[in-house]
């Protein structure tokens, strides 16, 4: 550990960000009802944070490059753990919760979410993949970049297909944002990628043609399938009023944003009840409390995480390190904007939590272990003298 380059401006801003969520915590708590009397989330959650700072500890002692050797162990485990969700093996200790099938339910542990940890997962996958490939083909060609893509999309699929299957909408939008963000950074030629594009709006605008054109088989097939979760939170965002089952969350979650006006209620005061408040819908709290003076600090806090996680990948100058913290920023991006989007109207809701804010076991040790290989990475950035980074400063 010796002359280890640590970035403590992001240490700092993960320190106010869990001090945000230990306080909002601690106002929501006496509100909650009374199915959640004893939980003490404030304490397990303190917990987890600090269990998280020794995760960071532990990963900042191995040198990332190491990640090599352990992806595809890594990679296995992963698919494996959501396999046997969809198994529901060992019976025992599957955990249903909210019409999902996303948790292992340990006695003292408590639950565990497999899909959280694999984001990390496919990131790191994603990244040796691209780096090998790369390596072996310095010659970029049409047919190289369409393997490389190839290879992407085949690593991507398992894991967005079980987590479909669970449903869980939201993990699988994270691991499309993922690996969408991956894709962008991978060396494949723009033309090809921008084809691409075109190819998926173009079905996108015939699937929303068939919508208006045969209204009637698209809902019949959807209610059908594992996609009528997705349909019923698609229908609660865009007409919460008429779909009041779908969009009773959203309709409390505005009026509960609203009434916060622009300073807030106050410390504790919060008049509208709204569900899941403590996870998912933290942000509500914040608003009302806090107006949107203290929302927009908290936002801001998240724009200046994410901008340090940008300026640590343009500054490493090892490529495998640069995709690994590339894919992070598509994790945190997205999950930043789907999280506070969907409590203001902007986007469908989905059960993502509000990255180190909400309270959550496995969620909170992932983002730690995100930021501990974020700040892997950086602490083993050498500078030369005349590298493009410093010359840049």
């Amino acid at each position: 550990m010796k002359n280890i380059n640590i970035d403590y401006t992001l240490v700092f801003i993960l320190i106010l960000l869990g001090l945000v969520s230990l306080f909002t915590l601690y106002t929501i708590e006496p509100g909650l009802p009374k199915k959640y009397d004893g939980s003490n989330f404030l304490l397990k959650q303190a917990l987890w944070l600090v269990t998280g700072g020794i995760v960071i500890f532990i990963i900042m002692l191995i040198d990332y490059d190491r990640f090599h050797q352990i992806t595809w162990i890594l990679y296995g485990v992963g698919l494996t753990s959501l396999f046997m969700l969809f198994l529901g093996f060992p019976a025992g200790i599957v955990h249903q919760a909210n019409g999902a099938v996303s948790w292992f339910k340990f006695p003292v542990i408590g639950t565990i979410q497999p899909g959280e940890f694999m984001k990390i997962i496919l990131v790191m996958t994603l990244a040796h993949v691209m780096v090998r490939h790369n390596s072996n083909y310095f010659d970029k060609t049409i047919k190289s970049d369409l393997g490389l893509l190839a290879k992407i999309l085949l690593i991507s699929a398992p894991p967005m297909a079980l987590l479909a299957v669970q449903p869980d909408l939201g993990g699988l939008l994270v691991l499309i944002a993922i690996t969408g963000f991956m894709i962008l950074v991978s060396g494949i030629k723009w033309r090809i990628l921008f084809s691409i594009a075109f190819i998926v709006i173009d079905i996108v605008l015939l699937a929303i043609a068939a919508w208006y054109l045969f209204p009637g088989p698209i809902a019949d097939f959807l209610e059908e399938s594992v996609f009528d979760h997705v349909s019923s939170r698609f229908y609660g965002w865009l007409n919460p009023q008429q779909n009041y089952d779908a969009g009773y969350q959203l309709i409390l979650a505005m009026m509960a944003i609203g009434s916060g006006q622009l300073f807030g209620k106050g410390i504790g005061n919060m008049e509208v009840y709204v569900p899941e408040r403590h996870t998912d819908m933290i942000f509500t709290a914040i608003s009302e409390q806090f107006g949107f003076v203290g929302a927009s600090l908290v936002v801001m806090l998240f724009f200046l995480l994410v901008y340090r996680l940008i300026h640590i990948a343009l500054l490493s100058n090892d490529t495998y390190g640069s995709y690994l913290v590339t894919g992070l920023i598509g994790m945190f991006a997205y999950q930043i904007f789907q999280n506070i989007g969907m409590s203001i109207q902007l986007l469908p809701i989905t059960g993502l939590p509000l990255p180190f804010i909400s309270y959550g076991g496995s969620s909170t040790i992932t983002y730690m272990l995100a930021i501990g290989i974020v700040l892997n990475v950086h602490s083993r950035t050498k500078e030369y003298m005349f590298s493009e980074a410093r010359w840049k400063e």
